[in-house]
């Protein structure tokens, strides 16, 4: 994996092969990322990155200049791994956090201007991810949740669902609850 812009643009990252990933591709990586810098300012955003997994995400926030990033995962090799490459590449805007998703989202009393969620594809009540984020107030007002899933999820249904993007066998969900925000292009 490599990070695509900002400070560290180029870099190469290889993360330990026993770690349990499935990384976003670089290329539904660059897609969705030229997507989010149409509308949201990186330098003056606060993000959420949960199952985090190799920190993948969260090193192009970080690259990219977010004021802060939290990466949140389980695996304690996937935080470890995290910490270390976030020493490295001197990211001090990123902390890291090992949790489960729900215990965190029902925790926290923080909130954010996006959050990115890339569950393991087959993980079981996915489909709450978007009342857990949004019930616990976890997006800031005109915030976004972005979640990456498998073409078997459908999350059109949802109050604050507002596009599915598609890129290769990889998909995109954004949520929104505002309802003035313009489509994506």
């Amino acid at each position: 994996m490599r990070i695509i812009s900002g400070k560290n643009k180029g870099r190469k990252i290889i993360a330990p092969t026993q770690l349990p990933v499935r990384p976003t591709t670089d290329m539904a990586k660059e897609s969705l990322f030229n997507i989010i810098r149409n509308y949201v300012d990186m330098d003056q955003i606060s993000t959420l990155d949960l199952f985090a997994g190799t920190g993948n995400i969260s090193y192009e926030f970080a690259s990219r200049g977010c004021t802060s990033i939290v990466s949140v995962d389980l695996n304690f090799k996937c935080t470890t791994f995290i910490r270390q490459t976030a020493e490295k590449l001197n990211f001090t805007n990123l902390q890291v956090i090992q949790s489960d998703y729900k215990l965190f989202l029902n925790r926290t009393k923080h909130s954010w201007d996006l959050i990115f969620a890339d569950p393991p594809y087959d993980m079981p009540n996915i489909a709450e991810i978007p009342d857990l984020i949004f019930g616990n107030n976890c997006v800031n007002n005109n915030g976004w949740l972005i979640i990456e899933h498998d073409k078997k999820q459908d999350f059109s249904k949802h109050f604050a669902f507002y596009e599915q993007r598609t890129y290769g066998r990889v998909n995109f969900s954004f949520f929104n609850k505002q309802t003035t925000v313009r489509k994506f292009n």
